[in-house]
């Protein structure tokens, strides 16, 4: 009779269990807006994390509002990059709903000093401008300059350095250009209606007389 009366009692104590686990564990719709602290911006794609529930991750939207289920008692981490990482502990209320505004504290970081190579000679920018000016510049950049730039040497340098693409696109486009313009001045003068040679010479033998009555007699 006890072994009976133990797989009774063992089943409805684990179901009273349960009841009073799920009573304990009272879920609540948690919402919310994340803002910066002392400017009220809001803070988008905010990562939360509910630390104690199998690490369950969400996201803020673009204005840094969010919206999931939690329980009552939950850990909710927040963390976005350029911010202090923060904890939420959802409280036990009333209803199945709490909403709440949060504030992230912005880092700020201080960098290290970096000194790249020696420090100038000058002490000022007036010196600097005083020693520029006094400068003796030689005319050997000059002349090399205009030799290199000169038209035979411009000449030189396009037999020996293969064309781009864009100018071999370009001489491509002027070529077409051009022959689609020769096609249309021979159209033109192949239609004796555009040709105005052919209506000169048309005006011309009119005013002769050429196609009278009287020449087409036979």
């Amino acid at each position: 009779m006890k072994r009976y009366l133990k797989f009774i009692c063992l089943p409805l104590l684990l179901c009273l269990a349960l009841f009073g686990y799920a009573q304990e564990k009272h879920i609540i719709q948690f919402s919310g807006y994340i803002v910066a602290a002392d400017t009220d911006v809001a803070v988008p794609y905010v990562t939360l994390r509910n630390s104690s529930y199998g690490n369950d991750t969400y996201s803020a939207n673009h204005e840094g509002y969010f919206s999931f289920v939690v329980h009552a008692g939950d850990v909710i981490e927040l963390s976005s990059i350029g911010y202090a990482t923060i904890q939420i502990t959802i409280p036990k209320v009333s209803g199945d709903k709490y909403s709440t505004k949060v504030e992230l504290t912005p880092l700020v970081e201080e960098l290290p000093v970096v000194t790249i190579g020696r420090p100038l000679p000058w002490a000022s920018i007036e010196e600097f401008n005083r020693e520029f000016l006094a400068l003796n510049v030689g005319n050997d950049d000059i002349l090399s300059a205009k030799r290199n730039l000169s038209p035979q040497a411009l000449a030189s340098l396009s037999k020996i350095v293969p064309r781009s693409a864009e100018e071999i696109q370009a001489y491509n486009n002027f070529q077409r250009h051009i022959n689609m313009s020769n096609k249309a001045i021979n159209q033109n003068f192949a239609n004796p209606l555009l040709n105005p040679f052919a209506w000169g010479q048309l005006i011309n033998q009119i005013k002769r007389g050429d196609y009278s009555r009287e020449r087409l007699k036979y």
